[in-house]
């Protein structure tokens, strides 16, 4: 059974989304909050599996709360799915930097959000389709890595590298594999071992990881 906390200011967003929630045999809504501050009491008390985080809120916004969140070590489980209505290219960064597993917008479909929670659940990373464009648009006009992550891909093998740049490309582990002609249990090792080395905290890091780095440049398709 997979916890849910539902964080939004608007008690309407949070009844729709505890309706549809509710539906699924295999979800439950275990809190609901109206701000940041209730949200992060939310994940202490409940430790849920995801929850869905608004950014605009009072009191502490969603990006504070998951901040907050990701540096606690006692919720290195909860993971955070950014929902909002904001369609802005810094909240897509601010948001996956902050330590969200994803990002969607409240206009996607019922089956989109379903979606994001079981794969934020299970540890990937999920970018609606208009927030990856808009990554890979900013990333397209910034100057050649020279930073921290640029440095931090000489941790990496090849073969790590070769599989956060497929990660980065939004394949699973199993699609990973088959275009490595690697196993998926191989592909998992990598991905793990990537993390690890690069102190990300889920896959969506690494994605970020991957266009900061310059692992991965706007414009290619392999």
């Amino acid at each position: 059974m997979l916890r849910v906390v539902l964080a939004d200011d608007q008690v309407m967003i949070r009844s729709g989304l505890r309706a549809l929630l509710t539906a699924e045999p295999d979800v439950e809504v275990v809190a609901e909050a109206g701000d940041g501050q209730q949200a992060l009491a939310a994940a202490r008390a409940h430790r849920p599996d995801v929850i869905v985080m608004d950014v605009r809120m009072p009191v502490l916004d969603g990006l504070a709360a998951t901040r907050a969140i990701a540096a606690d070590p006692h919720l290195s489980n909860v993971r955070v799915l950014v929902l909002t209505t904001f369609d802005e290219d810094e909240l897509v960064f601010e948001a996956i930097r902050a330590g969200a597993a994803g990002f969607l917008l409240k206009d996607a479909e019922p089956a989109e959000l379903l979606r994001g929670i079981r794969v934020a659940a299970a540890g990937d990373a999920l970018l609606s389709p208009q927030a990856a464009r808009r990554l890979v648009t900013a990333f397209a006009g910034a100057p050649a890595p020279t930073g921290p992550a640029a440095r931090a891909l000489d941790l990496l093998t090849v073969r790590e590298r070769e599989v956060v740049a497929l990660v980065a490309r939004g394949l699973s582990n199993e699609e990973i594999a088959d275009r490595l002609v690697i196993s998926p249990a191989t592909s998992r090792t990598h991905v793990s071992r990537a993390m690890v080395k690069l102190a990300a905290r889920d896959r969506a890091q690494l994605v970020v990881f991957a266009y900061e780095s310059g692992l991965v440049h706007p414009g290619r398709t392999n």
